[in-house]
């Protein structure tokens, strides 16, 4: 991972040069703030047209480029431009002091593997940077090295078949990858639908359910401590939150040693662990999602005054709605300035140590119960290579 590679020997440009090449004559972009493409050949060869690519000429496109939302660019994409218009190097600040300076302005730039290539199933102490987390998995060399799931095949029988040990399970599992294309195929057939739950299905599944159960618990009670108590069910939730995550999704050890019961935990929880990333993994689809909610709804209305019931339940409701709102946006939002520790917290459970750090929406209980996922924390071991 610390070994440099040697890039071609390019000239160095600055910022300020970089920004003066932004027209339909002379189109230039740089890609992860340091190599520099002319693009000016490729305007109208472009599928989304021209105007698209001027509109960020003279700029980083980093950030564009991974935006499936916009357009998934392949590693194709990359390759094009690696290999037919890369003309220089973005000088970071020192070497704009150093270098450019020089009449010649050209360099043998080194750059480090950890900038060019990113093993995401190393757990490490220091969090990547966002950027690496959208770099797709090599598919071939994951198979070959760690002889656990080939990504180009559907996922679930790979486990159901595998006949891994629990141990080897367990290790690989919550060893992250990335797809890089959407969502893995789990099944491979018509139950392939049936396992992606975008993320606005749950406000739109669960707010009316909560909205109903205040408009009744508030209309026949009084009215502050209706509030107090539907205040009550959200901070309910979050010790629920804590210890579905931490005892249920996480049985990890307390598993039996057999394919059916890895299979189960998979489906459960270590899809999301195997792929952190994939948009469509991330929330809990509103079936799985009634099945759990079934116990807790019987014992509320079975421990409280009917009304009581009604509100604390709608609490606790809306604190579910939270926490899988704030697990996807966790993943996939640029947060403000004070949910970015938050967000730091939870990839740092994926990236660094999955025994600790169990809750989403805050890590009040972490504390509580000795599992805080500290700067200090140990990564977790990992067996096989």
């Amino acid at each position: 991972m610390n070994a440099s590679v040697t890039s071609p020997t390019l000239q160095l440009f600055s910022k300020e040069q970089l920004s003066k090449h932004n027209n339909e004559k002379d189109c230039w972009v740089s890609v992860w703030n340091r190599k520099i493409y002319d693009v000016t050949p490729f305007l109208e060869e472009h599928p989304g047209g021209a105007d698209y690519i001027l509109e960020h000429a003279g700029r980083d496109i980093t950030q564009v480029l991974k935006d499936r939302d916009i357009h998934e660019h392949s590693e194709t994409a990359y390759e094009i431009l690696r290999d037919n218009y890369h003309v220089g190097y973005l000088a970071t600040e020192e070497e704009e002091k150093k270098l450019l300076t020089n009449d010649a302005h050209k360099v043998e730039v080194h750059m480090t593997n950890s900038e060019t290539v990113f093993d995401s199933t190393t757990f490490v102490k220091d969090l990547p940077t966002e950027d690496k987390l959208s770099i797709a998995t090599n598919y071939s060399n994951d198979y070959n090295k760690h002889k656990f799931l080939d990504l180009n095949r559907p996922l679930v029988p790979q486990v159901m078949f595998g006949n891994f040990s629990k141990d080897f399970y367990l290790d690989q599992v919550h060893r992250p990858r990335h797809y890089g294309k959407g969502s893995a195929p789990l099944f491979g057939n018509f139950l392939e639908p049936l396992s992606k739950t975008p993320w606005w299905l749950i406000p739109c599944v669960w707010l009316p359910i909560v909205s109903y159960h205040i408009y009744v618990g508030y209309t026949h009670m009084n009215k502050l401590f209706s509030v107090i108590l539907f205040g009550v069910g959200i901070f309910v939730w979050t010790l629920i939150e804590y210890g579905l995550h931490r005892f249920l999704f996480h049985l990890d050890e307390w598993l039996p040693n057999n394919n059916a019961a890895l299979t189960m935990h998979f489906l459960l929880h270590g899809v999301h662990h195997y792929l952190p990333m994939d948009r469509f993994r991330l929330v809990m689809p509103p079936t799985l999602g009634f099945i759990l909610c079934a116990p807790f709804y019987k014992t509320v209305f079975a421990l409280l005054p009917r009304y009581w019931a009604y509100s604390g339940f709608a609490g606790g409701l809306f604190g579910y709605i939270c926490y899988d709102l704030t697990h996807y946006f966790l993943h996939h939002v640029k947060l403000p300035s004070f949910m970015r520790k938050l967000k730091k917290y939870h990839l740092e459970h994926h990236y660094k140590n999955y025994q600790l750090g169990f809750g989403v929406t805050s890590w009040y209980w972490d504390t509580v119960f000795g599992t805080y996922l500290g700067p200090d924390a140990p990564l977790s071991h990992m067996k096989y290579d």
